[in-house]
């Protein structure tokens, strides 16, 4: 009876033993599968998940794909914009001429780019825009019916091109439209009566065109109206003019006092009830107030220090700024960041700046932004990191000032030179790099609280008259409390230099920084960009960081090495920037180096060590895959994927 009531307990164990085994086996198997589709995973699934976890579904990646085949169907023949492509973040975060307001595009402004194709349907995709500035091209065909179930458009401006046909009847239904220009084409037809219904239309332009026929009696009375150079039934015999005598007429007048008395009436009949809501909305303003200054001025300990620290800043005026830049002209920008516009431009004392004009700092995050950029660069005083001039408020703008770089970007002297402008030789990429992590380590050890950039990266680091680095866009900084591990934020960055530690929880550290560093400096000394999918024509990986990798493994140096270069480099000093990238690009965070570890590995000191053991732990995780078909010979068949073991040989 003892024997047979061992042999339950026995069993049980059998079976915990066989289940334990069966979990073990099934572990290695998904870790075999999942190595053997590491590369097609991250070039194409992790683009796509990361889109998805970042954005909403139905904001900037289906705007993306719009502006996309928007732009293909403008035939942008001479490469006015190179910086529209689906691989990056969002159109909302990096792409240049467009707007955006809480994630999804309200503006493009494309005036004057050399078009010379027609208007793609895809701009129906943009459900929230409210401007379109296409004038001065060359875009051709009818204007589309489908521009009319625009419900948000506002501003419509087509002029200079060389559109015919009809004005279309749809258009009438555009209840939000309020400037609409379509001088210097060649339309035909007559002006069609549903325009006349579109209550808040405010200007409207048609002139030097083949329009003929009656105007709407309505579109008389608008603010600003020009008919002339047409065959349309205006000018002195008709008793009607062709050209608005005031940009402000009676009818607006009229408009705002029907507006006040609504207000009036509502106000009355409301009484009480407006008041406590009021009442509701000014106490929840000012609580938010005080939270968004306890945020950012969070170790600020006084309101003396707050003073000391924007003193050495210049308020600007308006008016400097208005001058200094042309009124903003289109002609002076230089660049877009997350949140604005940059534009060059020239003081009354010849010095020139640059101007960052937050467009959208009403949003979520954009008053914010403007804060506590201001903030960190007033206080981050550093030879490497872009010195703020000054800064510029009014009641609807917020400007930043900055001297102007003449040597623009990292990513600029790489890969966009124009012909007969001078690239980055070795001795001065190798002085970028030193620069870029004096700086990175100015920001995560000197800084308190830590100062995290989270968006490092060629484009944003600048050159001086010496083409020194200069780290520039803190518009994504994040400071971190020395008390705490991690700061979990919104993702935020560019694809390639994202840590995949960022990518999949969303928390952020100076271990992401040092990965976006190791990235960058496999920009300088390949000139290719951290992701670039062309290289699959070639069989190539996706990813730079991969790339190299293969490239090492076979040993040849020479191929990493930015072609530009041809031999003028010293091999070893690109042998040493190669390894300290490789360290800073660990999947692990914690066996990344800090930044000022990796300033004593650049100069040498340490390196060898450093490198043999990342070695040796390659060598391991080689080994390790190398032996489970021979360990797990029944998996195999159940999985039945020969290749996959043959891939993990590679790494």
């Amino acid at each position: 009876m003892a024997k047979s009531s061992e042999l339950p307990k026995q069993g049980q164990k059998s079976s915990k033993k066989s289940s334990l085994d069966a979990r073990g086996c099934q572990r290695f198997g998904t870790l075999r599968y999942w190595h053997s589709h590491l590369k097609l995973l991250v070039s194409w699934v992790t683009l796509l998940i990361f889109v998805k976890i970042s954005y909403s579904s139905n904001g900037p990646d289906v705007e993306g794909e719009a502006l996309i085949e928007f732009l293909r169907a403008l035939n942008d023949s001479n490469r006015i914009i190179t910086d529209w492509n689906d691989h990056l973040v969002s159109p909302c975060f990096s792409w240049s001429h467009v707007t955006c307001n809480n994630g999804n595009v309200v503006s493009l402004s494309l005036a004057s780019k050399g078009f010379s194709g027609t208007l793609s349907p895809s701009i129906t995709k943009l459900k929230y825009l409210v401007s379109l500035e296409l004038q001065d091209n060359n875009l051709y065909g009818v204007l589309p019916d489908y521009l009319g179930s625009m419900a948000h458009l506002q501003y419509l401006n087509l002029s200079h091109n060389d559109f015919s046909g009809s004005i279309p009847t749809s258009w009438g239904n555009l209840s939000s439209l309020k400037h609409l220009v379509l001088s210097n084409n060649r339309l035909s037809g007559s002006v069609p009566d549903s325009l006349a219904n579109v209550t808040g239309l405010m200007e409207l332009d048609l002139s030097s065109n083949k329009l003929m026929g009656t105007i709407p009696t309505k579109l008389f009375s608008l603010p600003t109206f020009d008919y002339s150079g047409t065959r349309l039934s205006c000018g002195s015999s008709l008793q009607q003019p062709c050209v608005s005598s005031s940009p402000v007429p009676d009818v607006a007048a009229v408009s705002s006092k029907k507006s006040r008395l609504e207000i009036v009436i509502v106000s009355l009949s409301c009484g009480a009830f407006i008041l406590l809501l009021l009442g509701a909305i000014f106490v929840y303003r000012f609580r938010q107030m005080c939270t968004i200054r306890h945020d950012v001025f969070v170790d600020v300990a006084g309101e003396d220090e707050c003073k000391i620290s924007f003193s050495q800043l210049r308020k600007f005026t308006w008016r400097e700024i208005q001058l200094a830049t042309d009124n903003f002209s289109e002609s002076n920008i230089i660049g877009q960041g997350g949140f604005g516009k940059v534009y060059k431009g020239v003081l009354s004392d010849n010095i020139k700046i640059a101007v960052k004009r937050l467009t959208d700092y009403h949003s979520p995050g954009g008053e914010a932004a403007f804060l506590m950029e201001v903030q960190l660069i007033s206080v981050a005083v550093h030879r490497n990191l872009l010195r703020l001039i000054g800064f510029c408020t009014t009641s609807s703008e917020r400007i930043l000032v900055y001297p102007f770089m003449q040597n623009l970007s990292v990513a600029y002297r790489l890969r966009d030179l124009k012909p007969g402008e001078k690239g980055l030789d070795w001795a001065t990429r190798k002085r970028v790099a030193f620069g870029a992590a004096h700086g990175l380590e100015y920001l995560h050890e000197h800084c308190n609280p830590k100062i995290v950039h989270r968006d490092l990266k060629a484009a944003n680091i600048l050159l001086d008259d010496d083409f020194e680095a200069v780290l520039g866009d803190f518009g994504l900084a994040k400071q971190v409390d020395a008390r705490l591990t991690h700061v979990t934020t919104q993702v935020r960055g560019t694809m390639g230099h994202i840590a995949p530690e960022y990518l999949s929880t969303g928390k952020s550290s100076e271990k992401t920084d040092v990965f976006g560093y190791g990235i960058t400096l496999l920009e300088i000394v390949t000139g290719q960009r951290a992701i670039d999918f062309s290289r699959l024509e070639e069989e190539e990986d996706v990813l730079l960081l991969d790339h190299v990798k293969k490239l090492l493994r076979e040993k040849r140096l020479e191929d990493i090495v930015d072609g530009n270069l041809k031999d003028n480099y010293n091999p070893k000093e690109v042998e040493t920037l190669v390894q300290v990238a490789l360290l800073c690009t660990q999947g692990s965070p914690e066996d990344r180096p800090k930044m000022a570890e990796v300033v004593c590995l650049l100069e040498g000191d340490g390196l060898a060590e450093r490198w043999a053991e990342w070695e040796q732990l390659e060598l391991v995780r080689s080994q390790e895959f190398s032996l489970l078909p021979h360990r797990f010979e029944w998996a195999e068949e159940s999985t039945n994927d020969q290749e996959a073991v043959q891939l993990s040989q590679a790494r």
